[in-house]
């Protein structure tokens, strides 16, 4: 019995990075959707979608203060089980998870809580 749920959880692993592999127009999507929500509370962004120009697999957008680019955090979007999408911190991959991309206001209040606290730790 382990063997065999050893094997359909390394089914899933290929499977869902075979979705975030084959499915990055809608992570450039979902990655906009967040930046349009980010915008108006004054942070900055630098965008790596394009394959050409960025050879990374997946999209990025780099959140950042205006003041400081020391500070900041890469988002990605990645597929999940159930067939849908959600927001991670790029940098602890399926361990950053951040929110479900059905909701861009959410995760951005949630970034906006994170980097307000690493920016100001004693204050947030």
């Amino acid at each position: 019995m382990g063997e065999m749920r050893a094997l359909v959880v390394q089914a899933q692993r290929i499977l869902l990075r075979w979705r975030t592999l084959g499915g990055h127009e809608t992570a450039t999507q979902y990655l906009e959707d967040l930046a349009d929500e980010l915008a108006p509370r004054g942070w900055r962004f630098m965008r790596f979608y394009r394959r050409d120009e960025f050879p990374v697999p997946v999209p990025l957008l780099w959140v950042y203060a205006r003041a400081t680019k020391d500070i900041g955090m890469v988002v990605n979007v990645l597929a999940v089980p159930g067939g849908g999408w959600a927001y991670h911190e790029a940098t602890w991959g399926r361990h950053g998870y951040l929110c479900p991309c059905g909701d861009p206001e959410t995760a951005a209040i949630q970034i906006d809580r994170v980097l307000k606290h690493r920016l100001f730790p004693s204050t947030f």
